[in-house]
C-alpha cells in the first residue's frame, strides 16, 4: 500500500528542495493516469478532490476510488480533499478514507479563519491525517480578484492553527489557461522569513515551469496544485478521440484514449518539481 498522508510528502521535499504536484482529478481517467505519470516520473503525486469534482461524485465513492489507486501504486499517493468549506464535508472526507483535508477560511475574518482552521487540523491530527489551510484569498482567472498573504498573519496562522502546509496569495490565481503571470518572490521570502510550514501554491497552472522549478528547489514552496493545465489536455484528447470516428458512441472506448496524452501531460508537469531520483 502506498497510501500515505500530506506530511509523508512534503516534509521530505521541505528539507530536499522539491515539490509534490496536488494533481486536481476529475474523474477515474484522469485519477489514473496521474498515477501512471508518477510512477513513470517516479515520484509522489497528491491526488485532489475539488468542489467541482464532488459536486459530480460522491466523497465515499471519491475516497475508494482514490485508496484503491493508492493501493496499487509503487509511488506515494495522497488522497487531499481540496477547498473543503466546512466541518461536515472535512469530516465526511475523513470518514471516506482520505489521508489529507484542506479547509477553505481564506474569504473569513483572519480570526474566524484561525478558529475554524484549528478546529479541522484538530480532527485531521486525531485521526492521524494531515491537514492544509489558506491564508490570502487565491482569486479566479476574469474573476474574483485576490487578496495577497500579508506575512504577519501568515505567520500568526501558522502558528495558531498548526496546520500541516499553508496555501498563500502571491499572484497566483485559479483557472489561468496561460502561463504569463509569475508569482511575487519578495511576498514569498516574507512570507518564508516568519513561518516554517510547507508553503502551498493554489492555481499552479498559471506560474511558470521555469518558476516552478526554481521555486521547488529554493523555497519553502512545497506543494503546486495543478488543474486547468491537465483539464485542457484531457479535453484536446477527448475532442481528437471524438472527432476520429463520429460513429463511435461507447465512452469506455472513446475514454480510454484520453489516458495516454493525459499521462505524458502529467508527468511532464511532475518533472519540473525537481523530486530526487526522477526516471527518464
Amino acid at each position: 500500500m502506498s497510501l500515505v498522508t500530506l506530511s509523508d510528502v512534503l516534509q521530505p521535499a521541505l528539507k530536499q528542495g522539491y515539490a509534490v504536484g496536488g494533481l486536481v482529478t476529475l474523474g477515474w481517467e484522469d485519477m489514473r493516469a496521474y498515477v501512471r505519470a508518477a510512477e513513470a516520473v517516479g515520484c509522489p503525486v497528491i491526488l485532489q478532490a475539488g468542489p467541482s469534482c464532488r459536486a459530480h461524485t460522491p466523497l465515499p465513492v471519491l475516497g475508494k476510488m482514490f485508496r484503491h489507486l493508492a493501493e496499487h501504486a509503487s509511488v506515494p499517493v495522497v488522497a487531499h480533499l481540496d477547498h473543503g468549506y466546512t466541518h461536515d464535508e472535512c469530516s465526511q472526507a475523513l470518514d471516506s478514507g482520505f489521508t489529507s483535508l484542506m479547509f477553505d477560511g481564506s474569504r473569513k475574518p483572519l480570526e474566524q479563519n484561525i478558529e475554524e482552521t484549528r478546529a479541522i487540523v484538530d480532527m485531521a491530527h486525531a485521526a492521524g491525517i494531515s491537514c492544509e489551510g489558506e491564508i490570502g484569498f487565491v482569486g479566479y482567472d476574469q474573476g474574483e480578484a485576490s487578496a495577497g498573504t500579508d506575512p504577519e498573519e501568515a505567520a500568526r496562522f501558522a502558528t495558531k492553527t498548526g496546520v500541516d502546509a499553508m496555501a498563500i496569495s502571491v499572484g497566483n490565481v485559479h483557472l489561468q489557461q496561460d502561463k504569463t503571470g509569475g508569482l511575487d518572490m519578495a511576498r514569498i521570502r516574507a512570507i518564508e522569513a516568519v513561518t516554517d510550514v510547507p508553503l502551498v501554491i493554489h492555481g499552479g497552472s498559471g506560474v511558470p515551469v521555469a518558476q516552478r522549478t526554481e521555486l521547488a528547489k529554493t523555497s519553502a514552496v512545497c506543494k503546486f496544485n495543478i488543474g486547468t493545465e491537465l483539464r485542457m489536455a484531457f479535453g484536446a484528447a477527448l475532442r481528437k478521440a471524438v472527432k476520429a470516428d463520429p460513429e463511435r458512441f461507447d465512452r469506455v472506448t472513446i475514454l480510454k484514449e484520453t489516458e495516454d496524452p493525459v499521462t505524458a501531460a502529467a508527468a511532464e508537469v511532475l518533472r519540473a518539481f525537481a523530486a530526487p531520483n526522477m526516471k527518464g
